[in-house]
């Protein structure tokens, strides 16, 4: 479709606004492979939990961190999936113990560090179209292209409500609601890699689109770059 001068992609959000769904079609489209930033995250979580530590346990946390050793290996299609100490732990990232600890994890500053720089060495060795919350700002500031996807919390919990209950999971509107307010105000203000759009990033907002009209007009900006270039 392309003949791509461009080689990395960050798409960044609030959460439940539907970055990887946009992030893996955008990179089948392009013939780029996909990472959602949160899986590495999210496999750190149950490994630090699968060797009794809490998210107390500072210290111990940073020290596992350094002492992990992270590989990045193709999963279904374009997606990538995280081996940790040579280990696939895709089965387990969704499990309702890691969804409860990984933010209280993520935010630990030196753990942080260490997944970015995890990030940055995938990014040097394939055409990749990264997504998260910090990807523009933080772990590749000199992507080629930048996008922020924007949508309500109410069109978010809407489409999170959904998905939930298509997956048999017990929940009412109200609570994921909730739950979104909140987790927008963590990620707003935390004081490590706040969220919020790069100065260049380029701002779509997701209401009333589709997921094919998002990647759409994602492809176009890909087409406006790829003639400046």
């Amino acid at each position: 479709m392309f003949s791509l001068n461009l080689r990395l992609i960050t798409i960044d959000g609030p959460v439940a606004v539907g970055k990887s769904s946009v992030g893996l079609l955008l990179a089948e489209k392009l013939s780029f492979q996909f990472f959602d930033t949160g899986v590495i995250y999210r496999t750190f979580t149950w490994k630090s939990l699968s060797v009794g530590l809490t998210p107390a346990d500072v210290d111990a946390l940073v020290a596992l961190s350094q002492n992990t050793v992270f590989e990045f290996a193709p999963g279904n299609g374009s997606r990538l999936v995280v081996l940790v100490d040579g280990e696939d732990a895709s089965r387990h990232v969704g499990a309702s113990e890691v969804e409860r600890n990984v933010a209280l994890i993520a935010k630990i500053p030196q753990v942080r560090e260490r997944m970015v720089s995890e990030q940055r060495r995938m990014a040097t060795e394939l055409r990749l179209v990264m997504a998260g919350r910090d990807i523009g700002t933080v772990v590749l500031p000199w992507a080629d292209l930048k996008v922020f996807l924007q949508a309500s919390v109410a069109e978010r919990a809407k489409r999170r409500y959904t998905e939930l209950v298509e997956r048999g999971v017990e929940t009412s509107y109200e609570s994921v609601l909730t739950e979104l307010e909140q987790r927008d105000h963590n990620d707003i203000t935390r004081a490590a890699s706040p969220l919020k759009p790069a100065d260049d990033a380029v701002v779509i907002n997701t209401d009333g689109l589709s997921l094919e009209d998002v990647v759409d007009r994602i492809l176009a900006l890909v087409r406006d770059r790829e003639h400046l270039c």
